[in-house]
């Protein structure tokens, strides 16, 4: 974030819900362009910076953390253009720490979480933090199977027959290795064959390349496997997903067991027992870093006992046993070019930066965001400016700050819009902050009238994480509103397109731009679409603070398209009840909970809804096993926990599939109260639901 944004302990709520909405669409954006296109715009550092900002709100308003928050999303979507597989152990990603201080709150949240001494040693390992491009690599009786990239964490990309082209990976494994063994780690190329490499590109006239974390990715994502072959790859291991028996209890004991088994690991990667030892090393590393001949962003901490792994369990898109401390942004200057006003799906006015064009960490970054009218005015920008720009991560870049000796005669103020830039014109309004005062965020007030948000509520509707529709991208999405033949203005008009395009004299396929393999490709593709899961279903509406993990949320606790459509209409209907059973559930809010009672509250989006659900089948959510005695129940941890932690129960209860719940109503089927139990074990006893003690939980989950 640029460094004028105001400290996170002086924001109002509203004007830290838009933040975070804005941080949310801003590094999505940023995680496609760099796992999808292996095109980052930014540094990694700048990238962990708006990380950082988006966790720190976060932290401060607990009550606002959105399902969408890059805090619990990993990677991006799949490309299209390769077979997808399903990760039999989701690949996550690893949450930040910035500073020493960083590292020793994380050493001291694992002694708190785990109810250990303040100074009791914990073993972990350190490990540089490989810049290139995480792969899983599948062996079945020693030989090798598959290979995928990480994607969103759930789905990766299948480069089996790229990743058999690189030396480092073998075909088939030394020693004796399980059964089934996923061993995970990061493809790389060298400086040296980078240089050599972009050599041969010269000499041959073709292009050369930006850095060797790209090309790296690149190479590996080919679907020529024989352009793999000729490109000097690498990999390290050192993490796995599905393993049928494991050949260690540490985590250094199985990347020595990697060895055994015929790959490279890091020789860097040491066992540490204090957060000193830690930063010791991670200094050590950053020293040597210039002559390691590969790139390298920080260094990974892990907690080395897996059965503590195991215990501490994970938090969203992460990991608590584990954490990469990075290493510092890297900075430029250049020019400020003009600033240009984006429109988002939800009314917000952006403006972008149009920067000259300049290299920063190996990547040419072009544009950047200057988020709202109040932050234009803190940094005192004006157009012509020469800027102080950083660069870190996934993420559009970031200004600093103007060089104002540098400010030429003829540069010109910008002034913000008062009327929206799309055709209508409309007035742009500033949301109250809950004092009657202006928010930060400036919207067009046009809503479903604006063209550029309705486009942008199709782009969504549509995008890899919602409907997932192959062959229907954001040119396709703009054809289709504009046309006058076939228009699309809502969502349950793509799935009449094929009805449509029969009845039309003037065909799709005799269209500019198309043809009949892609019309017909495309209609395929909706058909494919006709079935779809709830939680996809739900977070393809979207409605304002509903992501992916609150879609996945809600999803869950009612169960059926039905169940969740009926409760957001009574809850848009002001029914009290239906209120109190969606505020029950675990991480949904106030802010949640409005949004769904102002969407369905809304005429249009009644209807949309409705033609929409007539078009597609949604298919209940996923039930939990039956095999454990809590699977399916909702429960409400209260009081003091004295065996484990609050966090460590809710995690305990989700793998046992249960739902854990915030607050007692009707639908609560089990309250845990420990010492201290207060007004829900009051609820609980007027509901008539049965409570029981943390000893009894243990007992009845045979734990």
């Amino acid at each position: 974030m640029p460094a004028a944004k105001p400290p996170v302990e002086t924001l109002t709520e509203a004007q830290a819900s838009e933040e975070l909405a804005w941080l949310a669409k801003e590094i999505g954006e940023h995680d496609r362009r760099y796992f999808e296109e292996d095109q980052p715009a930014i540094s990694d550092a700048d990238y962990d910076a708006l990380r950082r900002r988006n966790l720190a709100i976060e932290q401060r308003f607990p009550q606002l953390v959105r399902e969408d928050s890059p805090s619990r999303r990993v990677g991006a979507p799949v490309s299209e253009r390769f077979e997808k597989v399903r990760h039999k152990v989701p690949m996550l990603s690893l949450d930040n720490a910035f500073s020493d201080e960083d590292v020793v709150d994380f050493v001291a949240r694992i002694r708190r979480y785990l109810k250990l001494d303040p100074d009791a040693p914990v073993v972990m390992t350190a490990e540089p933090k490989i810049d290139g491009l995480s792969l899983s690599l599948r062996y079945e009786q020693g030989r090798l199977v598959s290979a995928a990239t990480r994607g969103d964490g759930q789905e990766g990309e299948n480069v089996t027959a790229n990743a058999r082209a690189v030396a480092d990976i073998p075909n088939v494994l030394s020693g004796n290795p399980p059964s089934v063994l996923e061993v995970r780690g990061e493809v790389y190329m060298t400086h040296a064959d980078f240089l050599a490499l972009n050599k041969r590109q010269e000499a041959e006239g073709k292009q050369t390349y930006v850095n060797p974390r790209n090309t790296a990715a690149g190479s590996l994502r080919q679907l020529d496997s024989s352009i793999t072959a000729a490109r000097p790859l690498k990999f390290f291991a050192y993490a796995w997903g599905e393993v049928s028996e494991m050949p260690s209890d540490t985590q250094s004991g199985m990347v020595a067991a990697f060895e055994r088994y015929g790959f490279h690991v890091n020789p860097l990667t040491v066992r540490c027992s204090s957060a000193e030892e830690l930063l010791r090393q991670y200094h050590t590393i950053e020293e040597a870093r210039a002559a390691l001949g590969y790139d390298i962003d920080g260094v990974v901490y892990k907690v080395d006992d897996l059965a503590l792994q195991q215990r501490l369990g994970f938090v969203s898109r992460s990991p608590r046993w584990a954490i990469a401390h990075k290493f510092p942004a890297e900075k430029a200057t250049t020019i400020l070019r003009g600033i240009d006003i984006q429109v988002g799906r939800t009314g917000a006015l952006t403006p972008v930066a149009r920067l000259k064009p300049v290299t920063v960490g190996g990547v040419v970054v072009t544009n950047a965001t200057l988020h709202n009218a109040e932050e234009i005015e803190r940094l005192g920008v004006m157009i012509g400016d020469t800027v102080t720009v950083q660069r870190a991560g996934d993420v559009i870049p970031q200004i600093l700050g103007v060089i104002a000796e540098k400010r030429p005669a003829d540069a010109q103020e910008f002034v913000f819009p008062t009327v929206c830039p799309c055709e209508l014109r409309t007035p742009v309004v500033r949301e109250g902050i809950g004092t009657g005062g202006e928010g930060v965020v400036r919207r067009c007030s046009g809503e479903f009238a604006c063209p550029f948000q309705r486009v942008e509520h199709l782009r969504h509707f549509v995008s890899r994480r919602a409907f997932d529709i192959d062959g229907l991208g954001d040119k396709q999405i703009e054809f289709f509103f504009n046309d006058p033949d076939l228009p699309v203005r809502s969502p349950g008009d793509i799935f009449t397109l094929a009805q449509r395009d029969g009845e039309n004299i003037k065909k799709l396929k005799d269209k500019e731009g198309w043809g009949s393999v892609s019309a017909a490709n495309l209609f395929a593709a909706i058909e494919n679409r006709r079935e779809i899961g709830l939680e996809r279903m739900i977070y393809a509406l979207g409605i304002r603070h509903v992501g992916e993990q609150t879609a996945k949320t809600l999803a869950r606790a009612y169960g059926s398209w039905k169940d969740f459509h009926d409760a957001a209409v009574a809850v848009a209907d002001a029914d009290a009840q239906a209120r109190e059973e969606m505020d029950a559930l675990d991480d949904i809010g106030d802010a949640v909970i409005d949004s769904i009672a102002q969407y369905f509250g809304e005429a249009h989006n009644r209807d949309l809804v409705e033609n929409l659900a007539g078009q597609v089948e949604v298919m209940d959510a996923e039930r939990p096993a039956g095999d454990s005695p809590v699977a399916g129940m909702t429960i409400v941890f209260t009081g003091s926990l004295e065996r484990l932690s609050r966090d460590e129960a809710k995690a305990m209860a989700e793998r046992l599939g249960a739902k854990v719940a915030g607050s007692v109503s009707k639908k609560t089927d089990l309250v845990v109260a420990g010492p201290g139990a207060g007004s829900k074990l009051k609820k609980a006893a007027e509901l008539g639901v049965e409570v029981i003690d943390e000893d009894a939980w243990f007992e009845r989950v045979g734990a």
